[in-house]
């Protein structure tokens, strides 16, 4: 049994920076477990062709580890993960991760008061314990009949087997997400056929990417000031989309107006516009970023399929309109578990049921996305509502660093060896939330996303100004909670 007073799970942005701060803080009895080889999270495990980023690269980083030495304005996949290795070896805290190291189940001992957690690496007793795993970590899988005898290869977006060749092969590409605009465009020029099949159109905007110049580079690099000036002023545009998000969906109306365009330049067959044309509200489902992704439908060897799945073949794919179409590979590019990540199954909290239970009874519910009533000591880093549709996730993350860090800092000062959120506290703060995301695009928009759990609740998104969520959380409300002192 190691003992430490915080265990960090998750290994990514949020586990990093948990890492850095608490170091920086000077807290140095901290450990940060693993599951795979290296920091990185979903950079590291996003290894497809065309993974990037639809966050400006400037705004994509930490506030206290900006990089002048991005080479484009939307970063490849690579480049961000090379940037998370870079500050993991400059803030020197890759001594205090174990990788390779997955939390099987933690649970929480009332009479020492302090979680113990089963790892495959041997147990660990920590005061606090920090999930930092993320919402886009557990791949959502299709339910399809069939699709577990497929002869052929077939793997996740997210599981991406580097060692299969698809040049020359039938591929289908199950999912036009995120994952899906960036992956086809790569794959279409080297397979022989490309079958895309689409539940649900996207609205999908220009990407605004270029590559650096050098003297911009260069001035990134030494002109002081520059770079925060850029970041500053990305931020602020970013934040501008809160008003057709979650004030007012008309305002919406010019990125619609954007992404109707961008069917338009890229699409010119009738039939195939019609199928691509979403038909719910822009911003209710995900907006993504694509140049090249309605001109690959049009290349020959390409072919969008809009009928629904039926069953897998050891073969092929058949479609309710009858069809088999053959295929050699299947890309699975059906997005994450979020609201119901199997991760949730392993802690379990002070009454002996796991978090997963809490929330399939009373749905994905947390305090300023940070703490659970029943669950003492546990602090959450991207937990509930704080997702974002509009910026960058690492404001997010700072935030919620600043309330974890203020809340070890009260707890030291006030000689507490617990906190827990008080139920009434929680219940307040989610339905005034709630109130907020009623009027959101998300909401309104007439659309089924993965920011919504089976109720039809979105408890994914923050509903507002990423500056308002940072006010929130910069300090630890010791009133909401109920506390023990140290014995």
């Amino acid at each position: 049994m190691r003992d430490v007073d915080v265990l960090v799970v998750g290994g990514g942005f949020a586990g990093l920076g948990a890492a850095i701060k608490l170091s920086q803080g000077g807290r140095h009895n901290f450990v940060v477990i693993e599951r795979a080889h290296e920091v990185g999270g979903t950079w590291r495990d996003n290894i497809y062709p065309g993974a990037a980023c639809d966050v400006p690269s400037h705004l994509y980083s930490f506030s206290f580890a900006l990089n002048p030495n991005w080479s484009r304005s939307f970063s490849d996949g690579w480049e961000i993960q090379e940037y998370l290795r870079d500050i993991a070896a400059r803030y020197r805290v890759l001594d205090k991760f174990v990788f390779d190291c997955e939390l099987l189940a933690a649970a929480w001992d009332a009479a020492a008061c302090r979680w113990v957690a089963e790892t495959s690496q041997g147990p660990f007793s920590a005061k606090i314990l920090v999930s930092a795993t993320g919402a886009l970590s557990e791949p959502a899988l299709p339910d399809i009949d069939g699709i577990d005898a497929f002869a052929g290869d077939v793997f996740h977006s997210a599981r991406w087997n580097p060692y299969v060749d698809l040049t020359g092969k039938r591929v289908a590409l199950i999912g036009t997400g995120a994952s899906a605009v960036q992956i086809g465009p790569e794959i279409a020029p080297i397979v022989s056929h490309l079958d895309v099949y689409q539940r649900t159109a996207p609205w999908i905007v220009p990407r605004p990417d270029r590559t650096y110049p050098a003297w911009e580079s260069f001035a990134y690099r030494h002109v002081p000031g520059l770079q925060r000036l850029a970041r500053t002023l990305i931020y602020w545009g970013r934040e501008t989309f809160v008003f057709g998000f979650a004030i007012n969906p008309r305002l919406a109306a010019p990125a619609r107006k954007m992404a109707l365009a961008n069917i338009a330049r890229g699409v010119h067959d009738t039939e195939l516009r019609r199928a691509v044309t979403p038909d719910f509200q822009i911003g209710c489902k995900r907006i993504l970023l694509s140049n090249d992704w309605y001109p690959m439908l049009e290349r020959d060897n390409v072919s969008l399929v809009t009928d629904t799945i039926t069953e897998v073949r050891t073969n092929g794919i058949a479609t309710t309109d009858g069809t088999v179409r053959e295929v050699d590979a299947i890309v699975v590019a059906t997005g994450f578990r979020v609201t119901d990540s199997p991760a949730h199954h392993k802690v379990k909290g002070a009454d002996g049921r796991t978090l997963g239970e809490v929330w399939q009874a009373d749905g994905m519910r947390a305090y300023k996305g940070a703490t659970v009533a029943g669950f003492p000591n546990l602090f959450f880093l991207i937990g509930p509502n704080t997702g974002l549709g509009h910026n960058s996730m690492v404001l997010v993350i700072e935030s919620q660093l600043n309330y974890l860090l203020d809340a070890l800092s009260t707890m030291d000062e006030h000689g507490l060896a617990t906190v827990e959120v008080r139920r009434d506290e929680q219940l307040r703060y989610n339905a005034a939330l709630q109130r907020r995301m009623a009027r959101t695009i998300w909401t309104t928009g007439g659309c089924a996303s993965w920011y919504l759990d089976s109720r039809g609740v979105n408890t994914t998104l923050w509903p507002g100004f990423t500056f308002t969520f940072r006010q929130l959380n910069r300090r630890f409300d010791l009133a909401a909670y109920d506390s023990t002192a140290l014995t």
